[in-house]
This record gives structure tokens, C-alpha cells and sequence, in this order.
């Protein structure tokens, strides 16, 4: 079984308290882990893999994601690999950084007519996958990185939060 060193920021008083944000983010992210481990041979370093979660606001995200990506506009969520790689390859013991907006989630989660902390599962799932190499901007990557997500997203008992859309939607 993986090991993960989750450390976490709650830089928006509105998050849930950062022990319970501490335990749902361990549950889900070591069942990712997991996964990738068994069904995808994804190799984990043999001593706890570092990351960090940084819980914020839209304006906090906006900034940071007109910085690092151009685009001057609040996002769901970011990932920041520590070190570029390819699906499959061995990462280093720094996974990297994966920041997640509040009102964005809140938002999404309203308009999919989903409770808030199953879009955030996904969010979680979706930027951990980030950080192992799996992206969306080309059809293939998003059909692979949309599948894993919905493989991983069942064995925490969620449903497929793509049913009914088209990859890069």
C-alpha cells in the first residue's frame, strides 16, 4: 500500500475544519494511491510520498492561476507536480501541490445537483492525477484520465461524474 505524507493549508475559514479535511483527503488520496499502485503498476517511492493541499478561495486561486497558467479566472482546481512526469514512471518523494477553491466547488457542485464533498472527492482524484502525469488536453489523455477517475471514484462508492458528457467538455 502507498504511502502518502499529506500536509494541509486551510486558507478559507468556510472549509470544513482541517482534521476533518485531514481524514477525507487521507481516505480518498491513499484509495488513489491505491489504485494506481494495483491496476495501473503505477511504482510509489518506498518512503512516504509528500504532498500538499492547500484549501482556499476563489480570489486566492484566481491569482494563482493568472499567474502560473494566464487565464485571470477563479478554477476548481490546481495542480503543481514537483517534477515533470509520465503516467507510469517512478515520482519523486515530493508529489507536489494541489490547491482547490471553495466557492468554485461549491458553485460546480449546486449546478451538477451533487453534495459538495463528492465534487470534492473528485477534485481530489482529479488533481492527484495531475501530479502522476495524466492530463486532459488532448482526447486520448482525457478519456484515460476521465476512465481512471471514474474507476477510482467507484471504489469510494461515487458515481461517474462524466456519464453523458464528451472528454474535454
Amino acid at each position: 500500500m502507498p504511502n502518502l505524507d499529506i500536509q494541509i493549508s486551510v486558507e478559507d475559514d468556510h472549509w470544513p475544519g482541517e482534521e476533518k479535511l485531514q481524514q477525507l483527503t487521507q481516505r480518498v488520496l491513499t484509495v488513489a494511491a491505491a489504485y494506481l499502485e494495483a491496476e495501473e503498476a503505477q511504482p510509489f517511492p518506498p518512503d512516504p510520498a509528500e504532498l500538499s493541499l492547500v484549501f482556499t478561495d476563489d480570489e486566492a486561486i484566481r491569482e494563482i492561476n493568472a499567474e502560473w497558467r494566464g487565464q485571470d479566472k477563479p478554477t476548481n482546481v490546481l495542480s503543481f507536480p514537483a517534477f515533470p512526469l509520465l503516467p507510469g514512471k517512478m515520482p519523486g518523494p515530493m508529489l507536489g501541490d494541489i490547491v482547490i477553491a471553495r466557492e468554485t466547488v461549491e458553485r460546480e457542485a449546486t449546478e451538477l445537483e451533487k453534495d459538495a464533498e463528492s465534487h470534492l472527492i473528485h477534485l481530489l482524484v482529479h488533481g492527484f492525477l495531475h501530479l502522476f502525469g495524466y492530463d486532459h488536453m488532448e482526447i486520448p489523455e482525457a478519456e484515460r484520465m476521465e476512465a481512471l477517475e471514474t474507476r477510482i471514484l467507484a471504489t469510494l462508492g461515487l458515481s461517474d461524474p462524466y456519464a453523458g458528457q464528451d472528454p474535454i467538455s
